[in-house]
Order: structure tokens, then sequence, then C-alpha cells
């Protein structure tokens, strides 16, 4: 079978000279290829999405004019055995993939793909007979739809220079290059020189400082009873500052007699533009700093919102930080969310200007307000509905609905059975409940058919298992415009679980995503202490 207007042979040749041996993948890449392209109307022009980086991106390199250096290839490393061949302006196209059914008619290629015959064992003539005889009846073909923010080729980004290496990179990359943020694949490099990262400043003895003005905060620490500034910036000392500062320890002092110019920052200065940028709504600061240092405070009740992509490019860049709270806190008003500072006395201009980039157009901290739902809980259990055992469910979820400002308009107990509870969840949406917590009946067992039964009232957008222990078997999503959380019965055992975070967040109108639900693994193991403490824990940060 031809691959295009080549022969087999023809092909195997051409990939011999692009890829240095006509490798197996390369010979069935050009196949999917073709079975992509010839699918697509004449005259389209047309991108290509590949899934895997090993011999098939250079199939679309031999038979098309896409390529990654021009950007009309795109690889997202899937792992998959995959084309796309799309429209470049609508996305519309046709993805191609090895069929694992369709390959197990040919045994050289299925033990070849699979890894079932060692290298040095195959016989490769016989494979390379299988790779021409099946041609792309090996492959599913199916018309794809390609994400929009894969379409079209954003604008070429600024170019600058890496404040850490010095180095040119993309400033899309962020305030300091993707090297210098810890992905370049050298452990050392030789030659490499430090930047100044500070400018030269002058000191006198602090006897000699006597009516000029102090150039930054001076602390002062008494062990295990307090810490804070003795000489604030810009106060001019006096001969009484001159014995509390020795008797802290400073001997020397930099005062404003001889400051660096406008290429330089002062650390409050820095910290104040930070924080401008960093507030969201429901947080507050104090603009003058203390110490070169501001915080930042819950001005209402609420759950704590950050930017976590924001606060990790930040502290990416030289010379800065923000430290914060657990993103999904519940704050109080007036409760201590964070706090950033410039680390040294000045900064340069250039390291400022990338810090305050790498923000973005903010803010980075915010407290959402918990809505107040109207909540119905619906408890599933065949014994807990016969009266064989006590119902303890509908006191502990109210007991937690009221307590973060919900009010329960409906409650209500059913068996074990998909139609009565698929019934009584579609009864609470009539009657106004926009967040409906079901109880039990999440397990594997054949008689919980919980989940079964919303899916059947118009569960939609679920997620089904949460990476905590305990609490694994919490589902969420949603029916019609109404929030849906699944509570497995560990509920009833564990004061705290998986829906002690999900609640909050839900409340504070987030959508979660599967990837906001794995995130929850780190944390998420309950120590079961005797005693819970939970907020003030670990658990779920």
């Amino acid at each position: 079978m031809n691959i295009g207007e080549y022969t087999f042979e023809e092909f195997k040749q051409k990939a011999k000279e692009f890829h240095g041996y006509p490798a197996p993948g390369l010979l069935i890449g050009g196949y999917m290829v073709e079975a992509a392209k010839s699918r697509l109307p004449e005259g389209t022009l047309f991108e290509a999405m590949v899934e895997s980086g090993k011999c098939l991106p250079d199939a679309v390199q031999l038979l098309t004019l896409c390529s990654t250096g021009n950007n009309w290839m795109k690889v997202k490393l899937l792992g998959r055995y995959a084309v796309s061949l799309y429209d470049k302006y609508t996305g519309e196209g046709f993805r191609v993939a090895i069929d694992q059914q369709k390959l197990a008619r040919y045994p050289e290629i299925y033990n070849w793909f699979m890894k079932k015959t060692p290298k040095a064992e195959q016989d490769t003539d016989k494979l390379f007979a299988e790779i021409e005889e099946a041609g792309d009846t090996i492959c599913s073909i199916r018309p794809i739809t390609i994400d929009k923010k894969y379409l079209g080729h954003g604008h070429m980004t600024t170019i600058d220079e890496c404040p850490v290496c010095k180095e040119a990179y993309p400033g899309s990359d962020g305030s300091i290059c993707r090297g210098c943020q810890g992905e370049a694949p050298f452990a050392s490099m030789e030659g490499a020189e430090c930047a100044d990262d500070a400018p030269p400043l002058h000191s006198i003895p602090v006897e000699e400082a006597v009516g000029k003005k102090a150039a930054h905060d001076m602390t002062g620490i008494v062990p295990g009873e307090s810490k804070g500034p003795v000489t604030k910036a810009g106060e001019t000392l006096d001969i009484g500052d001159v014995c509390r500062l020795q008797r802290i320890g400073k001997y020397n002092v930099y005062v404003e007699d001889d400051l660096p110019g406008d290429d330089w920052v002062h650390e409050n200065e820095a910290v104040k533009a930070f924080a401008k940028r960093m507030a969201g709504d429901g947080i507050r600061y104090d603009a003058d700093p203390d110490e070169g240092k501001i915080n930042f405070f819950a001005d209402k009740p609420g759950m704590l919102s950050i930017d976590r992509e924001a606060l990790n490019r930040f502290n990416l860049s030289p010379d800065v930080m923000l430290a914060t709270r657990h993103h999904g806190s519940l704050m109080p008003e007036g409760k201590g969310v964070a706090g950033t500072r410039a680390i040294p006395l000045y900064i340069s201009r250039d390291r400022f200007s990338r810090a305050i980039t790498a923000l973005g157009e903010g803010p980075v901290l915010e407290i959402l307000p918990l809505r107040k739902a109207k909540v119905g809980i619906l408890v599933t259990g065949t014994e807990v509905f016969q009266g064989l055992i006590e119902d303890k469910f509908i006191p502990i979820i109210t007991s937690k609905v009221i307590a973060l400002g919900s009010e329960v308009l409906r409650s209500e107990i059913v068996p074990d059975d998909r139609e009565a509870i698929t019934s009584a969840a579609t009864s609470m949406l009539d009657a106004g409940c926009d967040l409906i917590i079901t109880t039990a009946g999440m397990s594997v067992d054949p008689d919980d058919v919980t989940r079964a039964a919303l899916v059947d009232a118009g569960l939609q957008d679920d997620h089904y298992g949460v990476p905590m222990l305990p609490g694994t078997m919490t589902l969420v999503g949603k029916i019609r415009t109404a929030q849906i959380i699944g509570v497995p019965a560990c509920a009833l055992f564990y004061k705290t679980t998986a829906f002690d975070i999900v609640l909050p967040r839900m409340l504070a109108g987030q959508t979660l995503t599967r990837k906001d639900l794995a995130s929850l693994g780190e944390g998420g193991f309950c120590m079961t202490c005797k005693t819970c403490s939970f907020p003030k824990c670990p658990f779920g940060k």
C-alpha cells in the first residue's frame, strides 16, 4: 500500500534519510498522516497536533508543511500514538490513532508496538511486510474539533534579559527565564557569574549618624518577649538612638546622605507597589510598611482565594517574596492572610519591574464570600429508612451547613432504591434547593445506587472520587443550576472528611475541576488525632 505519492519502499528510503533508519513507528505514521490528510477538503490550510514525541512528528514533517519550527505542528505529549490534522481557522479535522482491536490482526506489529518481543528478536522483514499490508487499516479515524486555545498563532512576545543569568528569553515565560526557574537540563555550568544584586551603600558609625535620617528600619529583638523596629526609615537619629542601637548590636548604619539613584528601588517603595497589585476584594493592608514588610488581612469573613500561578511566578523573581495562608482557608474578619516584602534594602529597577510583571493584572489575594445556600439533605439507605438504624447524617450535615451561613430547606430519608432517590432529588430541586447533599450510597456495594440515581436526575459535570482520606468516595457535580455533593458514609465516623474541604469551596462559587480535586491529594491524609483540631491542622492543606 502506498503512502501518499510514495511507494512503501520509496517512503522507507525517505524515512532512512530523514530519521537515520526506517523506524516502524515512522512508517506507520506515514499512513496515519495520509489518512487524515486525504479526508480534509481540498485546499484546506491545516495544522497538526501530535500526541507522541516518538517518530510520529517526523512523519508529519516529511509529508506536510507542518513543523515545530513554523508552529504549524504542535506536540502535546499525552503518550498516545495519534495525530490530528485540522483546519487552522475552524479547528475541524480528523484524528488518527492506533486501534488496539484492529492491531490484533497483525502479530508482528502488535508485538513490536506493545513491546512484547525484544528488539533483538524481532523479524524486521516480517514487520515491514505487515506494516505495508496493513496501511491505515490498523487505525481508528474520527472527526474532531481542536480546542480554540490551540488555534491561531500568538503574537511574538517581547524578548527580555533574564536578571539572573543575563541571557535573552521570551518575556512570556515569566520574570526570569525557565532555565533559572529550575528547568535547566544541566546540573552545573562553568563560567556563570553572579549578578550584582545590591547597590554600593556607604555605612557610618552610629555615633556619627546623630542628626541624620536613617535609610532603613533597624530591628531589635528581646528573646521571648518582643521583636520590632527600634528606629524606622526616614527618622532623624538623636543621641538616645545611639545607645538603643548599640544595645541591640547596631554599630554602623546607612543614612540618607548617600542613597543610590533611580536605578534602585527602596524596599518600602517596592513593597507598597507589590501590595497594591496583590490585594483584591476583601483584603486590607497598612500602606505604611513595617521593617520593609506589608501584611494582608481579611477585611470580611469568607474563603481565601489565591492566584497560585501568580504566587509562584512572583516568588521565582529575585529579591522578593510573598508568603500566604493556604488557598481555600476560611478566614474570619481581621485575620492575617499573607505577607510580602522586597528582601534586600534596595532592589534593582529591572528586578522590581519584573516582579511587578510576574503578578499579572492581579489580584493575587481575595476573600470570597460564602453564599447562603438553600440546602436539601438527602439521606439514602434502606436500613435508615426502615428505622433499623437511627439517622445521624441529618444533624451532622445540618450543623456544618448552618455553621457556614446556609440554611437547610428540606431533608428526606429514602431507601436504596434508584427511582426513589431520583424522585427525591428532583422534588428538592423543584422546591428551590440550590445545593443538594446526598449521604451514603457512594461505595462499590451493589446496593449503593445513589450515584446512578443522581445521573437519572440529570447529574452533569460530575467528578467522583477525591484523593483524600477519609472521604475518597465524595462526589461533586450539578443538576440544572444546583450544586451536588455526594458524601460517603465515613462522614458518620470521622469529624472531618473531604466534605469539609469541598463544601466551603462550592459555597464560595468555585467550579471544582478534576485538577482542583487532584491538588487536594497533598495534605489529604488525615492523621486521625484523638482530639480533632481541624482546621488548625494540615488536613486539606
